[in-house]
Formats: C-alpha cells, structure tokens, sequence
C-alpha cells in the first residue's frame, strides 16, 4: 500500500479517496488524493469477481440488482461472513423515493469471497488492500468515503447507448442523465461534483 501511495505522490497521513465502480465493466477505481489538494488521482483498479441483476438501479429487496447512483462507505466490517467488507449507505434519498416503500432492502457491501446477490465482491487479498485504503484515510480524517456506482462507464457512446435503448423507461434514463453529469464533471476536473438529492429522487450536481 505504502509503494502504490509512493508511487502516486501521496501520503498516508494527508490521504483522501473516492471509490467509483462501472457494473458492464465490471471495474472498481479507487482514486485518491492529498487532503490540501482538489484534484484526485487514480491509485489502482480492482476487477469485480462475481456479478448480480442487470444495468439499472436496485429498487426493491430481492431483486438481486447493485444499486446505481450517489453513495459512500458508511460500516467496516473486519468480521464479515465474506472476509472484510465495506458498507454502503443503500438505500439513499433518492432511493428512498424511487424504490418499493418499505422493501427497500439493505446490506449492499463492497467484500471478499467472491460471491453476490447484489454487492460488489472483489478476491480477498484486494478487499484486504481497499479496505486497509479506506482506513488509513478515516484515520487522517476523512469522514465520507464517497462511492458512485454506474451502469457502466458513461463515455458519450455508451450513454447514446443506454439512452436510445432505455428510452421508454423515465426511472432509469433521469438517474443516468444525473450520473453522466456527475461522471462528465470528474473526468474533466478530476475533482468531485456537489451532489444534492431533490424531492423527485433526481439529483442536483454541479461543479
């Protein structure tokens, strides 16, 4: 961890990150960056081993899908029944809105052992090294890990895509149109955009 950190001209001590996963790609990116700094750099990419559900956001419980959208790391778990893992806080508000009142589900983890029923499951040596990252910037004093998880990635090819072949269907196209937003701001500045949930479930994001 210490040589990738070297190798990227970053410190433990100052460490900041940002974790956005691409579910067609099957890809988790772990980007960080020193706490004084505005710009992140991309540290290592982890190959998701296992997959659930299909392209769009989860729902309802049971419906085996991996959430889409706005997220961050709210549980570690050193003692999961799938080595370590990492919690995300599904569902969001805009989740909250959009999905089955009150089967909402829960238990969306970044994790080991290689297996899914709508989580995001890395090998265990490399859920070990991201959840060791994520430590280490808690420790200097990141509060919010945040975690945006795509369709996939939304070049403006694929997102012409996704739009002409999911046109008939509002739920996922507004959510990608705020993703593409978010996704658009930090390929260009390499710095996080503002995220505000409205009362529609879609999202406000700007630079």
């Amino acid at each position: 961890m210490l040589t990738l950190l070297e190798s990227k001209t970053l410190d433990k001590n100052s460490l900041k990150i940002y974790i956005r996963a691409f579910k067609k790609e099957g890809l988790i990116e772990l980007w960080g960056k020193d706490k004084h700094q505005s710009k992140y750099t991309l540290i290592k990419s982890y190959d998701v081993c296992s997959s659930s559900g299909e392209i769009g956001p989860k729902r309802q419980q049971g419906d085996l899908q991996v959430p889409e959208g706005y997220y961050h790391i709210d549980r570690f778990n050193p003692n999961s029944n799938f080595y370590l893992s990492l919690g995300i806080n599904y569902p969001n508000r805009s989740d909250e809105i959009l999905g089955v009142k009150n089967r909402l589900g829960g238990d969306i983890f970044i994790h080991g052992n290689c297996v899914t029923i709508g989580c995001l499951p890395i090998t265990d040596d490399q859920i070990k090294e991201l959840y060791i990252f994520c430590i280490e910037a808690k420790n200097s004093g990141q509060s919010t890990i945040p975690v945006t998880i795509f369709p996939t990635k939304l070049t403006d090819e694929n997102y012409k895509q996704l739009m002409d072949q999911y046109k008939g269907s509002s739920d996922k196209v507004g959510l990608w149109e705020d993703l593409k937003k978010g996704y658009d701001i930090f390929n260009k500045s390499k710095s996080l955009p503002s995220i505000a949930f409205l009362s529609s479930g879609r999202h406000k994001v700007y630079e």
